[in-house]
């Protein structure tokens, strides 16, 4: 765990840099549909991730013909006011190309819903987390108001993996700077905990956000690390945390000859995809590997056999 990346004390930073200095737009300020306490409008009913179907109409899908055994475009109702007019043969003699309608945009890599209604917002503003930020003078670190060994991990640990898809303070924060810290202290009391954590983690990485799924890979990789068999206990579910995985596996910084000033923020996807899956295969034990290239037939293998 020593060389690992502190994720949390990271996240001010980057937003510092991204918003003051490259000038992005800041995260959305929208709170409504929380489901908090202090919270009065509805709660929300987008799921965090979920696919929505294609806004198209019939008329751009093609259709099967049965007389030649293949798809083709619906061709448009004939209009009776088109007709042959006098001087237009020459246009007919050159051809008017058939103009066919470009197929519709699946939308793969676009960001899905990502609502703040996590069970990590619901706890917090309940009181019912015992933490509390220590604001001080190089980074902010996380006041445990209990010691985190006396902690339930099965109660905490799968509601603050749920946090880590927050892309609002203070919640974000909170929630990253509380998974690295139980894990840390964890031990033999992570590994009992993987079955509850990865509904959480596959929320965080179908959102599609950039910013949470770069989070996500990084506790990825602090999760495997934490204790003994973690990685071997990821290896059957890999059919759910992967797929993304293969999806934005070629996510690189595209640069040319030119150098990248900014790897220490670690935010390209494509490095941090093949950095966890090596992490994978490395810890997941002799089925790691052909379980991720099953899910990931692209990946070569990291870990050179004797």
């Amino acid at each position: 765990m020593n060389n690992q990346v502190d994720v949390a004390s990271n996240l001010f930073t980057n937003t510092y840099r991204n918003v003051k200095l490259a000038g992005k737009s800041p995260p959305a300020a929208d709170v409504s549909g929380t489901a908090s306490c202090f919270d009065t409008t509805k709660l929300s009913i987008q799921r965090a991730g979920g696919h929505k179907a294609l806004d198209v109409t019939n008329n751009e899908f093609p259709v099967w013909d049965k007389s030649n055994s293949n798809y083709r475009y619906p061709s448009a109702k004939p209009n009776p006011k088109q007709f042959l007019k006098r001087g237009e043969g020459d246009t007919i003699k050159k051809g008017v190309p058939e103009i066919k309608p470009a197929p519709p945009s699946a939308g793969a890599y676009r960001r899905r819903d990502n609502p703040p209604n996590t069970a990590f917002r619901r706890f917090y503003e309940r009181g019912d987390l015992p933490i509390a930020i220590d604001h001080r003078g190089t980074k902010n670190v996380i006041a445990w108001k209990v010691e985190i060994e006396k902690l339930d991990y099965h109660h905490y640990l799968p509601i603050f993996f749920d946090g880590i898809r927050e892309i609002q303070e203070p919640y974000r924060f909170l929630a990253v700077k509380g998974v690295e810290d139980m894990l840390k202290a964890g031990g033999s009391k992570i590994l009992p905990v993987i079955p509850q954590l990865i509904i959480p983690i596959k929320t965080a990485l179908n959102t599609r956000d950039h910013t949470v799924m770069c989070i996500t890979l990084q506790l990825l990789q602090q999760l495997v690390s934490s204790a003994d068999l973690v990685g071997e206990a990821l290896v059957p579910y890999y059919r759910q945390v992967l797929p993304i995985f293969n999806l934005y596996k070629n996510k690189n910084k595209n640069l040319g000859d030119k150098i990248d000033y900014g790897q220490k923020n670690y935010d390209c996807l494509g490095e941090l995809i093949a950095d966890t899956l090596a992490l994978f295969e490395q810890r997941g034990g002799d089925d790691a590997f052909i379980n991720i290239k099953y899910m990931v037939p692209t990946y070569e293998s990291c870990v050179t056999y004797a």
